[in-house]
């Protein structure tokens, strides 16, 4: 059974190139190893360039975005599927609810907070599957940084850090996808740093 695979990505179209390029290539990547994506919905920056890259090699990409994106014209309007959803909670929980894996290219608030929301889950044991940050021009060095400390100064059990895999380039992502450890419910046991 194909396997959907949830990408979080950036709008923003006055960030570097390098960015575009990186999501096109992830979109291509995915497709070429029948991966479905599920991503925002939106045409612009990362998200457009995601979408461009496994439309044109084929890939089945499902978007999923508010109605109020729809009337600010934000949609892709050449995905395999489009949902229309009343708010950002419902795009957020349709997208990780349906995947097998969670891709975070770099982005804004949006994109890390939607990324943080996976990860909480996960610590939780309420999101079992692999989580891997694709660090395109070392975006998440910072991020990967500010998690360490956390486990450092002991808000977070040494074990978290097995929650999500680092790569730098979109070609090694389903590598990735496939070596993530094995993660179940009982991360609930170790949820709590006591």
């Amino acid at each position: 059974m194909a396997k959907t695979i949830c990408v979080y990505c950036a709008s923003s179209q006055r960030c570097d190139p390098a960015y575009h390029g990186a999501a096109r290539r992830l979109g291509q990547v995915l497709a070429q190893r029948d991966f479905t994506i599920i991503y925002g919905g939106g045409g612009a920056g990362s998200m457009g360039a995601l979408a461009d890259g496994a439309l044109a090699h084929g890939g089945n990409i499902i978007g999923v975005i508010p109605q109020f994106m729809m009337e600010l014209e934000w949609g892709h309007q050449h995905l395999t599927e489009l949902r229309v959803v009343e708010d950002m909670r419902t795009r957020k929980h349709i997208m990780l609810s349906h995947s097998h894996g969670v891709v975070a290219l770099p982005g804004g608030s949006g994109t890390l907070e939607e990324l943080f929301e996976a990860i909480t889950l996960k610590r939780l044991g309420l999101y079992v599957h692999p989580i891997v940050l694709v660090n395109t021009r070392n975006f998440f060095a910072p991020l990967i940084q500010l998690l360490q400390h956390a486990v450092a100064e002991r808000f977070m059990n040494e074990q978290h850090l097995d929650m999500w895999q680092v790569v730098n380039s979109p070609e090694e992502v389903p590598a990735a996808l496939d070596a993530a450890p094995p993660w179940s419910a009982n991360a609930r046991e170790f949820a709590a740093v006591r």
